[in-house]
């Protein structure tokens, strides 16, 4: 390695610790603080809670005594998840319930929601969290491409299937994991299953786009009824989502440098998620998108109406709900 090679890795190495500093100090502030048993008695089911944000935002209502159903594709996971978490938080906690549910899989979304309906007499939070990222061209079990049948489609008959249950909880909330990426995708009717032309970072984009027309539209059907509905986006954040990607060997020790000093810790990601789930501050508030726990502007695209009417439509018939 030359001297000039060597002075440039040292400098560039600095600057990002540097960098890393003040990048803490202005992300630590923003971690969210409620009273102790502010979510006691209250149960919130969050999906893809066994790792990342999902896991995080069910540690940090652990903490405020709610009831957690960590709805999860892998149990044995999720069980490991939990049981972390409950060695992290302690005895002074509220409860966690770890519940199947492969989003890929109208039938496992169908199977629990009837069990969610039996056995719980009331749901004070939905957390639509998990997702999947930037995959290899799939399809679900039912046929849909893999980002939108997950992300989007199984979430919007999950939601539909609870309604009933929140509504009989109000006042409740619900709470749509979307991602500042969906400004690079645009809603194609000719082509929702992607099956004409392919590309794992636009459907990716398009099924975030498609969670806030569903936040937007969902609002419009709630009004009155007890139960608000927001979406999120919580930014750059270092999880496992990224495990298609496929990083360059000799990029690696620069990409992994630049995750540990740029990237929102998990538990930075989920605090969004937090505080639209407990804070009074959003008591009443429906239809808006949040980021770092402020309301946040989206483009048109994300509140037309008539894309969102014709999404929903659409989406009712593909998961079944009407013909």
């Amino acid at each position: 390695m030359s001297a000039a090679v060597f002075f440039a890795a040292v400098l560039g190495g600095g600057f990002i610790i540097i960098a890393r500093c003040f990048f803490n100090r202005a992300s630590k502030s923003q971690i969210m603080s409620f009273s102790k048993g502010i979510m006691h008695g209250k149960t919130v089911l969050v999906t893809g809670a066994n790792s990342g944000i999902g896991k995080a935002t069910a540690g940090e209502l652990l903490k405020l005594h709610a009831r957690v159903i960590m709805a999860c594709r892998d149990k044995s996971t999720a069980e490991q998840a939990a049981t972390e978490l409950l060695q992290e938080v302690g005895p002074d906690r509220g409860e966690i319930v770890i519940k199947h549910l492969d989003l890929a899989s109208l039938k496992s979304v169908h199977n629990f929601c009837e069990e969610i309906i039996k056995e719980e007499s009331r749901l004070d939070v939905l957390i639509n969290n998990a997702g999947v990222f930037q995959c290899p061209y799939t399809k679900t079990e039912d046929g849909f491409e893999m980002q939108f049948g997950v992300n989007h489609l199984g979430h919007f008959l999950l939601t539909n299937l609870l309604l009933d249950l929140l509504k009989a909880s109000s006042p409740s909330r619900i709470i749509v994991v979307s991602s500042k990426l969906y400004k690079y995708g645009e809603i194609n009717f000719n082509d929702l299953n992607s099956e004409q032309n392919y590309n794992k970072g636009f459907a990716y984009s398009r099924s975030k786009l498609a969670n806030l027309l569903f936040t937007h539209e969902l609002a419009k059907c709630l009004e009155d009824a007890g139960v608000t509905v927001n979406s999120l986006t919580p930014g750059i954040v270092k999880t496992n989502l990224g495990r298609h990607i496929n990083i360059p060997f000799l990029v690696k020790p620069f990409f992994n440098l630049a995750t540990w000093a740029f990237f929102k810790t998990p538990l930075e990601g989920a605090q969004c998620s937090v505080y639209l789930a407990c804070s009074s501050d959003v008591e009443g508030v429906s239809g808006k998108c949040f980021a770092n726990c402020k309301e946040e502007e989206l483009l048109p695209k994300a509140t037309d109406d008539g894309v969102a009417k014709k999404l929903w439509d659409i989406s009712e018939v593909m998961v079944g709900l009407t013909k």
